[in-house]
């Protein structure tokens, strides 16, 4: 059995290594115009080095999670863990822009796998009937890594130059690395995936793909540019632009540990009501946002809305999964990556062609179409003649399944 206090201290470490992956998966983005003199590039190639891991994380996410899937999930993790952080060692020592990309593609190769398996790894840890509580408490440290980790890092890059903060996410990413290695129980594969979903449903899993490309390509869209759209649109002075930023993650952050409260309760009725909320905000933001007064609530909900929502669309992934729950981890991976490159690739024709003040509307109309697709979807199926109930599809408790009934810790070796 897996002793209560020591489920505990390997979330935390899972929740810590979650920080690291985000963190340095977006770090070139606030170190562009230091990296893009020093090694003689252009700050568009600069911003490939962004783009590019998330090409990757798209490519091979799959593959190698099927790849992977009879590796115990310890070593799996820990290894990951442990070509993370080197790639990053290497990434901070780099003599070239070709060195650096290819440790960056590297790293990425890890991303997906680690994206895939963590997840399923942290429920396998604790009772079946709080699985959405635990999955909000490992996404603070997705929450965490826009507020707090990428700041940091570019304050650190302004201070001691850009390689100073890939050393310390490497530094952190082997300390993460080394955490998981002796917190982690031993999980097999079988306990950490299982077969299939609880609630496997082949169509509800395809339409939560398609509604997550929707939502994180609008969300991303805007976000990617939200600082252009405070400064032309809003009016705030550049100064002030870190604490607004702050503010935003901040409600991000706290918005992803309320909502563990009511996710195994509520699990489709939480993702739409965020996908609402975030509907709501964004459209706002194009309404009202020459408002200062108006923008900073707006900001707010904006970034507790998409933080919760993550942790959200992840418990109902592993909820419908039509196969292993991490394949379906995986799939997520490859959909979220596919909306955050296609968000910043959209979002930067319209700031080109119709202005920063119409991002926020492209934003809100997508997220609003990926709420009608899940409802929808929803809708038509309950008026299918031969359709049995989810309850746990709706704004209602779900019903208890026998694996509310198993002890309240999954048997693993030690």
């Amino acid at each position: 059995m897996v002793h209560e206090r020591r489920a505990v201290y390997a979330l935390a470490a899972l929740s810590a290594a979650t920080f690291c992956y985000v963190t340095t998966e977006v770090l070139p983005i606030g170190l562009l115009t230091l990296i893009a003199p020093d090694l003689g590039r252009s700050r568009s190639e600069a911003g490939l080095l962004v783009t590019g891991y998330a090409v990757v994380v798209m490519v091979v996410a799959l593959p190698l999670t099927r790849v992977t899937r009879r590796v115990p999930r310890r070593p799996l993790l820990a290894g990951a863990l442990g070509v993370f952080a080197a790639a990053t060692a290497v990434s901070a020592f780099a003599t070239s822009y070709e060195v650096l990309l290819a440790a960056r593609l590297v790293s990425a190769t890890t991303n997906g796998v680690f994206w895939a398996v963590v997840f399923p790894v942290a429920i396998s840890m604790f009772p079946a009937n709080i699985r959405g509580r635990i999955v909000a408490r490992l996404s603070i440290g997705n929450a965490l890594g826009p507020v707090l980790g990428v700041p940091l890092s570019t304050w650190l890059g302004g201070q001691a130059g850009w390689r100073a903060a890939f050393v310390a996410m490497a530094v952190f990413g082997f300390v993460a690395c080394v955490a998981v290695a002796l917190l982690l129980p031993s999980v097999t594969p079988q306990q950490s995936a299982g077969d299939i979903g609880p609630m496997p449903d082949r169509h509800r899993f395809v339409v939560l793909l398609v509604a997550t490309i929707l939502a994180v390509t609008g969300a991303m869209g805007a976000f990617t540019y939200m600082t252009v759209f405070l400064l032309d649109v809003s009016g705030f002075a550049a100064a002030s632009l870190g604490l607004l930023l702050f503010v935003q993650g901040s409600f991000g952050v706290a918005g992803t540990w309320a909502v563990g409260r009511v996710l195994d309760r509520f699990p489709l009725g939480v993702v739409l009501v965020l996908l609402g909320l975030l509907t709501a905000a964004m459209l706002g933001l194009y309404g009202v946002g020459a408002s200062k007064v108006l923008t900073i609530p707006l900001l707010a909900v904006a970034g507790m809305s998409f933080s919760s929502l993550i942790a959200g669309i992840q418990h109902r992934v592993m909820q419908v999964a039509p196969s292993t729950t991490d394949m379906a981890s995986a799939s997520l991976s490859v959909a979220f990556n596919f909306g955050l490159a296609a968000g910043s690739l959209i979002g930067a024709g319209l700031l080109a062609t119709a202005g920063v003040r119409v991002i926020p509307l492209f934003g809100g109309l997508l997220t609003a179409v990926a709420i009608a697709l899940l409802a929808g979807h929803e809708m038509s199926r309950g008026r299918g003649r031969n359709h049995k109930p989810d309850h746990s599809s709706w704004l209602v408790r779900p019903t208890r399944s026998r694996d509310a009934e198993k002890p309240q810790a999954t048997s693993v070796g030690t």
